[in-house]
């Protein structure tokens, strides 16, 4: 069982990267193997609307060939879950984090859902507000993709502005280890 992560914040060592790290934690605890892959400030491309994906149906974008966008799709394929965490940029998803969902989504809906069935997990990081909203972009990729996306107590954020911030936040901290464990018992059902 894998799960391929990706960080769309550009700070290498900031609260994105420390929540997805807990992500990672629980879920290698309950015996999930794990990949994470900073996207943040990478640059990758949005969608161009060139429809190759449609066209071509080799399971790739075919619009844009300088980044490595194919290389993440064919990983999200190969993996059980996807969890995507982004810090929280004008009220939404970073700029990267919404280039990868959109290109992503569209190659997999034009390719008979490469998505279908495998557990997708959105994960945030705020200073004080718009969590919710790119929890929300985030999710809208899994869902009209065929992904299962784990419950938990509260919506999976975390708060904070520097980084190491988001460790004085329990409730945040707390949610994302339910929302890991969650994923984790998800991805065991449907391997069985």
């Amino acid at each position: 069982m894998k799960v391929v992560m990706f960080n769309g914040s550009p700070r290498k060592n900031g609260n994105t990267t420390q929540a997805l790290k807990l992500t990672e934690t629980v879920l290698n605890e309950q015996g999930i193997e794990t990949e994470i892959i900073r996207i943040g400030g990478t640059g990758l491309h949005g969608c161009i609307a060139c429809y190759k994906c449609m066209e071509n149906k080799d399971r790739r974008c075919g619009g844009i060939k300088d980044d490595p966008l194919n290389e993440y799709l064919g990983k999200m394929v190969e993996a059980h879950g996807i969890v995507i965490g982004t810090p929280t940029y004008f009220g939404n998803v970073s700029a990267e984090v919404k280039a990868l969902i959109d290109r992503c989504g569209l190659v997999s809906r034009m390719n008979g859902g490469l998505l279908s069935r495998k557990v997708g997990v959105a994960l945030a990081v705020a200073r004080r507000a718009g969590a919710v909203e790119a929890i929300t972009s985030i999710n809208n990729f899994y869902l009209i993709n065929d992904v299962m996306i784990p419950g938990s107590m509260y919506w999976n954020f975390c708060i904070g502005l520097k980084p190491g911030d988001i460790q004085n936040d329990k409730e945040g901290l707390d949610t994302v280890k339910r929302t890991a464990e969650n994923a984790a018992w998800m991805i065991r059902k449907l391997t069985a």
